[in-house]
C-alpha cells in the first residue's frame, strides 16, 4: 500500500488551511475523552486512568461539545477515551453521531475489547484505528499494559480489524508505542513490519506526567532518543522513499496541534493537549469558541512561534517544529520553555554531560537480556 505525504508525517492540514483557522480563531480537530475507566493499568499512562471519575461527561454534552466543534471549522474528531475509549457504554452512538455529521474520526485504543462485529461497525464509517501496541514480546507488553494477557488479547483485536479491511482508504491503521528502555531493541524491527503493510507506525517519547512519574526505568536518554529516531529516518528514506527530519516527540510526524486544535477531557475541562494538562475553561458552563478566545494560554500557544523561549526559537527547524510542549510544560512548568527531551537543545546536552548518568539496565527488552523472537504475528 502506497502512504501519502499526510500519512508519512501527520500533516492532517496544509499551512494554507491552517492559517485559515488562526485567522477565525477556529478548529480543525478536536481530541475527545470519555471517561478514565480502563481494562489496562499501564505504567506510564498519561492519564493514570483506570477508574471512572464522579462527574464525567453526559452523552448529551459529549454529543454538543462535537456541535460546537463542527461549528468552529472542525473537520475530524480524535477520540481518547482518557482511558479506554472501547469501555465507555455508548461509544458506539458517539462514532455514528460523529459520521452523520460528516466529520472525520479516529479512535486510540488498546484492542483488547475489539470484536469482529465492532471492527466491521468501525470500518464500515471510515473510522481510522490506532491501536496501543508496545511490544512484540508478551512478557513486556504485558509488564508495560499492568495486566497479563493484554497481549494476546490486543493481538486478537489486531487481527480482527484486518480481517475487517483495515488499512483501506479513508480507514487508515496505526500502531502507538511508546519509546522506553523495555522495547528500546524493538522499535527499527517494529518500523519496518508496520511501513510494509501501510499501517502508520505512531512512535512517540513518553512524557514525565501520570504513572511515568512513579516508573523511572522506562526513561530513555536523549541520546539514544536521538540514535533510534535517526534509525528510523535511515531505514524510510532507503527502504520506502520517505524523507523527514528527525526531531522529537514522534518519529517522522510534526506537530502543529497547537495552532488548531484542543482538548476536551472526560469531566468538560478544555487543556491545550494531553501534555499540557491545564485547564483553562470548562464546555459544561461556558461555550467552547468562548474558553478559546479569552484563554491566555491558548492565544500563546496560537502564536507559539513568536511566544516560544530559549533554544526552539533559534532551533534550525523552528519553521517545522516548536517542539513538544508537554515535555516542556511537565518538566520545567513553562509550557513556552525549550523541549528538555530534544537532542538539539544545547542546555540539555550540557546537562546531560555533567550528571553523567549511567542509562540502568533492565531485564524485560533491556540489555542484558536473553534473545527473544521479536517476529509480529499479527
Amino acid at each position: 500500500m502506497t502512504l501519502n505525504y499526510e500519512t508519512i508525517h501527520g500533516l492532517d492540514f496544509t499551512n494554507e488551511e491552517i492559517t485559515a483557522c488562526l485567522k477565525r480563531g477556529g478548529l480543525l480537530t478536536l481530541e475527545l475523552e470519555f471517561s478514565k475507566v480502563c481494562n489496562l493499568k499501564c505504567i506510564y499512562c498519561y492519564a493514570s486512568a483506570g477508574n471512572a471519575m464522579s462527574d464525567e461527561m453526559t452523552l448529551a454534552e459529549i454529543k454538543n461539545v462535537i456541535d460546537q466543534a463542527a461549528e468552529l471549522g472542525a473537520e475530524k474528531i480524535i477520540l481518547l477515551g482518557g482511558g479506554e475509549p472501547l469501555m465507555y457504554e455508548d461509544i458506539p452512538l458517539v462514532v455514528e453521531y460523529i459520521h452523520k455529521k460528516g466529520l472525520k474520526q479516529s479512535i486510540f485504543t488498546n484492542g483488547m475489547l475489539l470484536t469482529k462485529e465492532l471492527s466491521g461497525f468501525l470500518f464500515e464509517r471510515n473510522v481510522s484505528v490506532v491501536v496501543k501496541h508496545n511490544s512484540n514480546i508478551p512478557e513486556v507488553q504485558d509488564k508495560l499494559g499492568g495486566v497479563k494477557g493484554a497481549y494476546d488479547k490486543i493481538r486478537h483485536g489486531f487481527e480482527y480489524l484486518l480481517e475487517a479491511g483495515y488499512p483501506n482508504g479513508a480507514a487508515q491503521l496505526g500502531i502507538q508505542t511508546v519509546i522506553c528502555r523495555q522495547n528500546l531493541k524493538e522499535i527499527p524491527d517494529m518500523w519496518i513490519w508496520a511501513r510494509e503493510r501501510g499501517i502508520i507506525p505512531y512512535f512517540e517519547i513518553i512524557t514525565n506526567q501520570g504513572r511515568a512519574k512513579e516508573h523511572k526505568e522506562l526513561h530513555v536518554s536523549n541520546e539514544e532518543i536521538r540514535k533510534v529516531f535517526e534509525e528510523l529516518e535511515y531505514i524510510d528514506e532507503t527502504r520506502f522513499g520517505h524523507k523527514w527530519s528527525p526531531h522529537p516527540t514522534i518519529a517522522s510526524f510534526t506537530c502543529k496541534r497547537h495552532l488548531y486544535s484542543c482538548l476536551v477531557n472526560s469531566q468538560g475541562y478544555i487543556q491545550p493537549c494531553t501534555g499540557i494538562d491545564m485547564p483553562v475553561g470548562n464546555v459544561k458552563h461556558e461555550k467552547l469558541k468562548d474558553i478559546l478566545k479569552k484563554s491566555p494560554v491558548i492565544q500563546k500557544l496560537r502564536n507559539i512561534y513568536a511566544n516560544i523561549q530559549g533554544e526552539c526559537k533559534a532551533c534550525e527547524f523552528a519553521f517545522d517544529c516548536y517542539g513538544c510542549r508537554g515535555n516542556a510544560y511537565q518538566t520545567t512548568g513553562n509550557y513556552l520553555a525549550p523541549d528538555p527531551a530534544c537532542w538539539l537543545n544545547k542546555k540539555a546536552k550540557r546537562q546531560a554531560g555533567a550528571k553523567k548518568q549511567a542509562v540502568s539496565e533492565v531485564p524485560l527488552g533491556g540489555e542484558g537480556s536473553v534473545a527473544v523472537d521479536t517476529t509480529i504475528n499479527f
